[in-house]
């Protein structure tokens, strides 16, 4: 029997951190920036950059829950598979037939 490899975690490149982390900021800053100079009164200001935060805050909150159950599905199907391999593996049928 052939050791079944699995899929390890892959990570990401510094490149590609910095390049999330730049367009985030850049977002972020673009879209404050646009509230703050909107020719409307303090409050409606105040109320899309609430606007802003939350929507950030939930997408960081989704995003976390999503990985989180691709992660526990990943473990899951691993354990699984390891529990059938050792079932296999302790599984003689010529044993069985001289009962």
């Amino acid at each position: 029997m052939t050791a079944k490899k699995y899929d390890t975690p892959r990570t990401h490149t510094s490149a590609w951190i910095a390049q999330t982390w730049i367009s985030f900021a850049i977002a972020l800053s673009a879209t404050a920036t646009g509230i703050f100079y909107l020719p409307v009164n303090g409050w409606l200001k105040g109320y899309l950059g609430m606007g802003m935060l939350f929507s950030i805050g939930s997408t960081i909150s989704l995003s976390k829950t999503v990985r989180d159950i691709e992660e526990s599905k990943r473990i899951t199907n691993r354990i699984d598979e390891a529990k059938l391999e050792r079932l296999l593996a302790d599984y003689d049928p010529y044993n069985s037939l001289n009962k």
